[in-house]
């Protein structure tokens, strides 16, 4: 079954000469269970189609829907309950002057489930925490210990849908590795299905089943990502973009030694 489904998928912005299309025709399907990645440079169109998806941009044209239910322009609160987002800059998408606790409690609040301090004290075990944390602010945690709770507020919901806009690339090196394998650990505990924006082509084999790659509002091909791997791209922009990855951890490899 087919869990996101985006069928000729299009966005602009402005109107008349300041009109600027920044999705194109964007058609994509990721199976129930499957960790799906959208790779490209920044200003791809990426993150866009995650917005499209959350319900932060409205005035898309095509079809959307998740487990074969349309998705509307206005979502409807229960959209929420099963499709959640974590975002790249864990502090940024953290209140600094709520601890840990308000954060994880908000979402239950605003969805009427009960059992809270229960369900708090599970999720943060679920991404390596302890209640311990429950009542720190973001500022007293590291940068990997804020993405935990970021990925514990998005996963408190229990919902089957995460949408993963880069969601270690504002770590340090040491510790995406850590968060990729929770990442992984959790969509096999928890039976999720992934969508995740990336310009890592090494997370992308790391984690994703599959993967999209985007160029100027437009997907130009698609392919597993094993087959990625193994060189075997046929577009001229996803063959640069492999090539440009391998120089760069050539690069790195040096300066490291």
């Amino acid at each position: 079954m087919s869990m996101i489904q985006a069928h000729a998928l299009n966005l602009s912005f402005g109107s008349g000469p300041a009109l600027n299309q920044v999705l194109h025709d964007v058609s994509l399907s990721v199976a129930d269970g499957q960790s799906f990645g959208l790779v490209g440079e920044s200003g791809s169109g990426k993150t866009t189609v995650l917005r499209c998806l959350a319900g932060q941009y409205r005035h898309w044209t095509g079809a959307l829907s998740i487990a074969g239910a349309p998705l509307q322009h206005k979502l409807a609160k229960a959209h929420f309950r099963h499709v959640q987002m974590v975002f790249q800059d864990p502090y940024g998408s953290l209140h600094p002057r709520h601890t840990i606790d308000t954060a994880l409690r908000e979402p239950l609040i605003i969805h009427g489930i009960s059992n809270k301090d229960d369900r708090i004290n599970q999720i943060l075990l679920k991404v390596g925490l302890n209640d311990g944390f429950r009542y720190r602010y973001p500022h007293q945690l590291s940068g990997g210990q804020r993405q935990r709770v970021a990925i514990a507020r998005a996963l408190i919901l229990e919902p089957r849908v995460l949408l993963l806009d880069e969601p270690t690339s504002a770590l340090d090196v040491s510790v995406q590795a850590e968060i990729l394998n929770l990442l992984a650990d959790l969509r096999q505990r928890e039976k999720l299905t992934y969508l995740m924006v990336t310009h890592d082509l090494g997370v992308v084999t790391h984690l994703c089943d599959r993967v999209a790659v985007m160029q100027q509002g437009r997907i130009v091909e698609q392919l597993d990502s094993q087959a990625l791997s193994q060189d075997l791209a046929v577009h001229d922009y996803t063959r640069m973009l492999v090539q440009a990855s391998r120089d760069f951890s050539q690069h790195a490899e040096r300066l490291a030694g």
